[in-house]
């Protein structure tokens, strides 16, 4: 399958040429199993202009030297945060360069069970042959473990405590133990490569806590929101630009119209206007995934219906089913937003947003 055909492709696959420079390039020392070395391994996810290497994660740049420290000891690395602060991407671009590959992804939620964590069976070989590894179906940590590579383990605090205990033998003593079989073949001992990173949402915490045991047994490393404006600014632009090329939107984004977007998420994310006014802050998540996703619609909406790149307006009818996610209430905190902070703001997008707001569901 080409990459033209995927929606998504996986880090390693988009990213395919520069990990190429990199390893061509790459002289300093690695670790045991790494695709790269720890000083290669960072410049693929902070970037490097002189190898033509670009940003992909922006953030303290020393989160990503501790998290690749991390990796290459015993202990697993806990990426935590606000959702949408781009903790699977990271982990994502990590796993990509320690070990060239980072689908070998666990998604957490209610009904993860401990199969697909570690191994199930072919039940009609098993019942033809018994059990053997043949009847063996590895899920990603046998797979990590056995190939040597980092296991990724998504929102890891939306599973059952006793399955995120699973954990424990593997990330401590560095072998799976498969009781059904017998010899050698019974023990899977982790190759020189393996670890795991997890992730959780702070807005998770508490759903189902960690054991003290499964915390030792991690790092804990904070992602935090982006502080500075222009920089978010420049993220959701060419991320929304990115992802607008791919569904076929023949035109960029509107700058101006991005700088709209951005300002009302950054205001409604910390519940103070620009000229210090405190407002209500709704109880959804505004991120910079999210106002990315909203980007990104407002793209498609002007190209496929007007022939556009999108306007303020577009934003309004885009925003709805982002601000009112988690409560009705939100809507009306939006509303009140558009209303009162929007029609003091000069600019004729703002005007337009303003305009706009009688396009929000409900009243």
């Amino acid at each position: 399958m080409t990459e033209q055909m995927v929606q998504r492709p996986p880090a390693e696959v988009r990213f395919a040429d520069e990990l190429e420079r990199l390893r061509e390039t790459d002289t300093a020392p690695r670790p045991p199993g790494w695709a790269l070395s720890l000083a290669a391994a960072r410049r693929f996810v902070v970037g490097d202009d002189e190898l033509g290497v670009r940003r992909k994660f922006v953030g303290d740049p020393s989160l990503i030297d501790r998290a690749l420290v991390t990796l290459a000891t015993s202990r697993g690395l806990m990426l935590v945060g606000e959702p949408g602060t781009a903790k699977s991407l990271l982990s994502e671009l990590v796993a990509a360069a320690v070990s060239g590959d980072s689908t070998l992804t666990i998604q957490g939620g209610a009904a993860t069970t401990e199969d697909q964590i570690k191994y199930s069976w072919n039940y009609a070989m098993l019942v033809a042959e018994g059990p053997s590894t043949r009847s063996l179906v590895p899920a990603p940590l046998l797979r990590g473990m056995a190939e040597g590579k980092v296991v990724r383990f998504e929102e890891i605090t939306r599973c059952p405590l006793e399955v995120q205990d699973s954990l424990l033998s593997p990330l401590s003593d560095r072998v799976l133990a498969v009781p059904e079989l017998i010899g050698p073949d019974a023990m899977v001992f982790a190759r020189e490569g393996f670890n795991v990173i997890a992730t959780a949402n702070t807005r998770d915490r508490g759903v189902n806590e960690m054991s003290a045991a499964l915390k030792r047994r991690f790092n804990f490393e904070t992602v935090f929101p982006i502080a500075d404006f222009a920089t978010e600014l420049d993220l959701v632009e060419a991320e929304a630009a990115a992802l607008l090329e791919r569904s076929g939107v023949q035109v960029p984004p509107r700058r101006d119209v991005l700088e709209v977007l951005v300002t009302t998420f950054r205001e409604l994310r910390s519940g103070k206007a620009s000229d210090g006014q405190a407002m209500d802050r709704p109880s959804t998540v505004m991120s910079t995934a999210e106002a990315v996703s909203v980007a990104h619609a407002v793209g498609v909406r002007g190209w496929f219906l007007r022939g556009e790149a999108g306007s303020a307006a577009d934003i309004v009818e885009c925003l709805a089913g982002t601000a009112a996610k988690d409560s009705a209430d939100d809507l009306t905190r939006l509303r009140r937003y558009l209303e009162q902070q929007a029609a003091r703001r000069p600019g004729p997008q703002w005007k337009a947003l303003h305009a706009a707001r009688h396009l929000l569901p409900g009243r």
